[in-house]
């Protein structure tokens, strides 16, 4: 019989790649297992959206009973899964997103909400922030400068679009107020220099940058970068696909920081698993966008709707926990730097946090990652990376893992530290 890996290696398109080979079989909670029935912890959580875990009871009860009813409506008709979805989300968003536009994936949601900028403003800029991750489709890949590879090979890319830093004080060196100001700085560089405020018709930004290394902005940034938006007419769009749904500690970063945004993006999380995705903003601003200006054929599905009411419900009785695990997290990985020289940096928020792997010279260490990462998954440890060298683990269990598991992570990561720093 030929093994999955090899029909995998006949079938499927290389340009998708898998960060492990386990072929797995079940998933359950914080853990999955593979098809010898060896179990493994899941720190990866699906790039942070299984939060509640795999296969949550309520959830996995609400879209089996939406399959026994309706799957597919394409815009033809109405469905109570897709109102309802709407109203669970627009009840925990932040202040004044009173509607929601559902799409597929969040590269398809950053593309409505850059739309819904250009068309509600008249304007064609948009300014982004240097590392940000916001999709890998022809347009949102213009927005997206976490890796080179994600844009090498595809220019020319959208035109307007122009990339001012995001503050990264660790690798550059600087205390988060320093970075702050270097960053602010250079914006208005660019508005001197480049392109007038008046053109632009949206700042797009993460509140924790995720795929460029999780790195979180801090209030003063965002702040600021408020106050520049009010000033100028300039809409802000807060891309919360990987943050949102309670993996900062509250629903979405926004309010973790008291941030209003003008246009939210979610996705990942939304619905736990299934294909979801959503873009939210006042009712003065949506009534802007006149209807068939934008659409979608799959965009709100009946079973991911009515997945995503649940998943909203049972959050509700999970994120007031995030706090506890993501204090008892940090400091357990506190302690890992201090043992650790190849820890060189952790960072984060709730349970969104970054280890920055480095070399002795505080460089980023590209090899860290994958002997540690083949030592965890060997003592059945599931990590994923991030960074443009692939030097941080991503450290994203479910919201809902136990402090036990939590521990039982932590520790298999720190001897996979110590067998690495001995090689």
């Amino acid at each position: 019989m030929i093994d999955l890996a090899t029909r995998l290696h006949n079938t499927i398109a290389p340009v998708i790649t898998f960060q492990h080979e386990i072929e797995v079989v079940d998933g359950q909670g914080t853990w999955i297992t593979d098809v010898d029935g060896k179990r493994y912890l899941d720190f990866a959580c699906g790039i942070a959206v299984n939060n509640l875990g795999h296969r949550p009871p309520t959830v996995e009860a609400a879209a089996k009973d939406q399959l026994s009813k309706l799957w597919h409506a394409g815009g033809a008709f109405l469905y109570d899964s897709l109102v309802t979805a709407g109203e669970r989300i627009i009840e925990v968003a932040p202040d004044g997103i009173e509607k929601v536009l559902f799409m597929n994936s969040g590269a398809e949601s950053v593309e409505a909400a850059v739309k819904l900028a250009k068309k509600t403003s008249g304007r064609q800029g948009v300014i982004v922030f240097r590392g940000g991750f916001h999709g890998r489709t022809m347009g949102s890949v213009s927005y997206t400068t976490s890796r080179v590879k994600y844009r090498q090979g595809y220019h020319p890319v959208m035109p307007s679009v122009f990339i001012t830093p995001y503050p990264h004080p660790y690798r550059w060196g600087m205390s988060q107020e320093q970075a702050n100001a270097y960053a602010l700085n250079e914006l208005r560089l660019t508005f001197k220099h480049v392109i007038t405020p008046e053109e632009v018709a949206a700042f797009l930004i993460e509140p924790l940058q995720g795929e460029g290394g999780y790195y979180p902005a801090s209030r003063e940034f965002l702040g600021a970068i408020r106050e520049i938006a009010d000033e100028h007419g300039i809409l802000l769009i807060l891309d919360e696909i990987q943050t949102g749904f309670g993996r900062t500690g509250d629903w979405f970063t926004s309010q973790v920081y008291d941030i209003r945004p003008d246009v939210l993006v979610m996705g990942k999380a939304i619905a736990n698993g299934l294909p979801l995705s959503a873009v939210g903003a006042s009712q003065a601003l949506l009534a802007k966008w006149e209807p068939g200006s934008h659409g979608t054929t799959f965009g709100g599905n009946p079973i991911s709707c009515a997945a995503s009411a649940a998943t909203v419900n049972a959050l509700k009785d999970v994120i007031p926990g995030v706090a506890e695990r993501s204090d008892h997290a940090f400091t357990r990985l506190g302690d890992l730097q201090e043992r650790h020289g190849t820890v060189g940096d952790v960072r984060g928020l709730g349970l969104m946090i970054g280890v920055e792997l480095v070399g002795a010279d505080r460089t980023p260490d590209p090899k860290a990652f994958p002997a540690i990462a083949s030592y965890a998954v060997d003592h059945g440890l599931v990590i994923l990376n991030c960074g443009p060298d692939g030097n941080v683990i991503r450290f994203v269990p479910p919201l809902n893992v136990s402090i036990d598991d939590l521990d039982a992570g932590i520790n298999i990561l720190d001897d996979a530290l110590s067998a690495y720093e001995a090689s």
